[in-house]
């Protein structure tokens, strides 16, 4: 299954962001806690390698907690400060500002010794589509400040907001990156919902989680849908999904279709449980 996406909005928004950063002392990048490896754009790095660093494990919630604290440790040994957070609950957040100032404690030092008192710290929030960036700000803030969607590429234009007298967001749109070189990662962004689902086949897609599924978790279908499929045939699992919950098309086939739909949408909200897609080597 190959997968692609890169719409040209995006090429404009790197470049901005690129002019951006230079005002910046703080890059936040949020990932999605179910693939945090898959979910941080490489050109990030790059974008920010002389700023301090903060990443999010956003959606916490919805990945299996072991492998949570596996990723923690991992970006911490490479450097980064780290936090577990949910974007719409706000859980994690009390421990945001702290963290920022531990992160930047050299930038705020610095000030110190020049006589800049209350110099707030200004903080890129960063990431792929779909991640949650929208809503950890408006949720962080307390109040709509940035605009938000529940589907990739809401945001296309940068936008300040003044959270308090410490801290200011530059909130900017997700942006992917040309092209997958590994259609795995390209696999696991369509999963999470950071690629549109309109471009792409949800049947195969759905197959495809299935395979992970068996690999990863074998009795979440069992535990969910009551019955175990063939490793080997994902496509029986989702004849066997539409026959447990009656979905069926015209003539009274299986509407493997919406089988599909509905297994997507209980792994992307969290009723199939706690999954987490790639786990630290």
């Amino acid at each position: 299954m190959q997968i692609q996406w890169y719409p040209g909005h995006m090429t404009k928004a790197k470049r901005a962001m690129q002019e951006d950063i230079k005002l910046i002392d703080l890059v936040i990048e949020l990932v999605d806690a179910r693939a945090p490896l898959s979910s941080r754009n490489p050109d990030i790095d790059e974008l920010g390698r002389q700023k301090a660093r903060l990443i999010l494990l956003n959606k916490a919630d919805l990945a299996d907690e072991n492998c949570n604290r596996q990723w923690s440790q991992r970006f911490q040994e490479q450097g980064y400060h780290v936090l577990k957070v949910n974007a719409r609950s706000g859980a994690g957040f009390k421990a945001i500002n702290d963290t920022v100032a531990q992160a930047c404690k050299e930038k705020i030092e610095r000030d110190r010794r020049r006589g800049i008192l209350n110099r707030p710290v200004r903080a890129m929030v960063v990431g792929i589509p779909n991640v949650g960036k929208s809503t950890f700000i408006n949720s962080f803030a307390k109040k709509a400040a940035a605009k938000t969607g529940n589907k990739p590429g809401v945001t296309r234009g940068n936008q300040w907001i003044r959270l308090n007298k410490n801290l200011e967001l530059l909130d900017t749109p997700g942006i992917l990156w040309p092209k997958f070189e590994d259609q795995e990662i390209g696999l696991k962004l369509a999963l999470i919902g950071s690629v549109k689902d309109d471009i792409l086949n949800m049947e195969e897609l759905a197959a495809e989680l299935v395979k992970l599924l068996h690999g990863l978790y074998p009795h979440v279908l069992e535990e969910r849908y009551g019955f175990s499929a063939p490793e080997e045939e994902p496509w029986k699992a989702l004849e066997e999904i539409a026959k447990v919950r009656k979905c069926l098309a015209k003539g009274g086939a299986y509407d493997t279709e919406k089988a599909a739909a509905m297994l997507l949408d209980d792994f992307r909200s969290g009723k199939l449980g706690r999954i987490t897609l790639e786990v630290p080597e």
